[in-house]
């Protein structure tokens, strides 16, 4: 066999070994999800506002839009606006491309991570002064000055022997994956936040309200004390009894109106948009309640398994799992594989003619033995942050179960509340009607009107709140259960107008279009 035969054979030979050692398991351990405490029924399963059931399999829309159930034309409308609009939500969006270019990095490196082609011309005059060229060209003449052109390939390839590039690719992956579920959660909690402060701000509103109510009511008493006194029949302390309650009601009224703005202020920002369009955008109106008063939760381990934020926790371990690998690899050594082909010829010849081939491979082998402390302590590091991610992810899973039992407790509670505060202001508002009709009969002292206000007033405040509290705590079970992330399915992960802006500022290929349920793959 010709020396050229020789040599191709024992590159084929180098590169079929190479196969063969990247073919080796991957270093690191394999991830398996971790265990958590699992529960089979709720604690509040038997109470009359809760429906176990199948799950909410069989009634998807309340979990993926479950706002509707508030039966609120403008909530909608506010969470249509969030969901496009919140730039917390686009930052979480950003991510998810962040996280597809590096997935792509990750794939790169299973190929030559070093690649150049490059050429050059190259010319060189030899100095006749020279001894030794002179007595040369005294017997063989040649020419001093001459020119060579080259143009070639070079790579240079790190073999995946013990799978670092492998588990470089499973972290991507996990990442990836992670970024969207990270995305889907803040989709929870900004759908869950949208219907909070406007739970919050229609409850201020009837706050607003019920206060000029009763301030309209106590200036009538105050009206009815004021003629006592000038016709003689009470003394001046009725009259300034009841200025001092009327003007303690009428300061309710700037500290609501502050805290309106507040609320306002805050939906503003969730809205992606300024406080100044708040106004017209919600009008008034009276705290949304739910068509229904019972929330079917479903069961526990299938539910909660539905939470993004569980599901992100998981997948940052996994993403930690195999950075557990990559480190272990840097124990071992290193096989790198490295080879060029070009063409050269000199000035006078044809460049691209085949006999001006030239071609060089090589492999070797690198092992950083003198780090092998610093590598092993590396690999320490990284399986402590793995197993921190193990606790968190356990964390989270116990953390949700506690939500929504809190959440529901919570639901049933307030239900009941409504109910008895809404018999205590069917009383209070009689025992006013009584107590002024008393005092002016002049049955009654005006501490009777005085008390009987204050009850009236504290009745209708509870009345609002727990009405309030029912609301959010419905809110606070969807959120709990994980929904409202639904939505975003089959759609991207920023507004068009964002990527359009993206693509024209940078060529990001495929990247802007992908399919977002692929990034879900483990």
């Amino acid at each position: 066999m010709t020396g050229k035969g020789q040599t191709t054979r024992a590159r084929l030979m180098m590169l079929c070994a190479a196969g063969a050692l990247t073919a080796c398991a991957p270093l690191g351990p394999d991830f398996v999800r971790p265990s958590s405490p699992v529960m089979k029924q709720w604690i509040e399963a038997n109470s009359p506002s809760v429906s176990q059931g199948s799950g909410l399999t069989a009634r998807s829309e309340p979990v993926v839009e479950w706002w509707k159930n508030f039966n609120d034309p403008v909530l909608n409308k506010l969470i249509r606006q969030a969901y496009a609009q919140n730039l917390s939500l686009q930052i979480a969006g950003a991510r998810v491309l962040q996280a597809r270019a590096q997935l792509g990095i990750a794939y790169g490196e299973l190929f030559p991570q070093s690649q150049a082609v490059g050429g050059s011309a190259q010319r060189r005059v030899i100095s006749e002064n020279l001894d030794p060229i002179r007595e040369i060209r005294e017997v063989v003449p040649f020419d001093t000055d001459f020119t060579t052109n080259q143009i070639g390939f070079d790579a240079k390839w790190e073999a995946d022997v013990w799978g670092a590039q492998r588990r470089g690719v499973q972290s991507g992956k996990a990442n990836l994956a992670a970024q969207v579920a990270n995305y889907d959660d803040a989709l929870v909690t900004l759908t869950g936040d949208v219907a909070a402060v406007y739970i919050n701000i229609r409850a201020l509103q009837e706050t607003l309200r019920i206060a000029q109510v009763n301030i309209k009511l106590q200036q009538q008493a105050a009206d009815i004390a004021q003629i006592r006194f000038n016709n003689g029949v009470t003394t001046e302390l009725d009259v300034q009894e009841s200025l001092t309650l009327l003007n303690n009601t009428k300061a309710l009224v700037p500290q609501v109106e502050s805290d309106l703005q507040q609320a306002r202020n805050a939906l503003a920002v969730l809205l992606g948009t300024t406080p100044s369009k708040m106004t017209s955008l919600l009008g008034t109106g009276r705290i949304p309640a739910a068509r229904s008063s019972i929330v079917s939760v479903g069961v526990p381990a299938e539910l909660l398994r539905r939470r993004p934020d569980i599901r992100a926790a998981e997948l940052e371990a996994a993403a930690q799992s195999a950075q557990v690998g990559i480190a272990m690899a840097d124990l071992y050594p290193q096989f790198i594989l490295s080879g060029s082909i070009g063409l050269q010829a000199s000035a006078n010849q044809n460049l691209f003619n085949s006999s001006g081939t030239t071609s060089l491979a090589s492999a070797g082998v690198v092992w950083n033995v003198l780090n092998y402390g610093r590598i092993k302590d590396n690999v320490r590091v990284q399986d402590a942050a793995y197993q921190e991610l193990i606790a968190n992810y356990q964390n989270t899973v116990v953390t949700a179960y506690s939500e929504v039992e809190n959440a529901m407790v919570g639901y049933t509670q307030a239900r009941k509340q409504v109910g008895f505060y809404q018999q205590s202001t069917k009383a209070s508002d009689r025992s006013v009607e009584i107590a002024i009709d008393q005092y002016q009969g002049g049955t009654q002292d005006y501490s009777r009107v005085i008390d009987a206000l204050k009850a009236a007033l504290n009745a209708d405040a509870d009345l609002i709140q727990a009405r309030a509290s029912v609301s959010n705590n419905l809110v606070a079970i969807y959120k709990g259960l994980g929904g409202g992330w639904q939505i975003r399915q089959g759609r991207e992960f920023l507004p068009s107008d964002v990527l359009a802006e993206m693509s024209y500022r940078t060529d990001w290929g495929d990247l802007l279009s992908q399919d977002p349920e692929g990034a879900s793959i483990r």
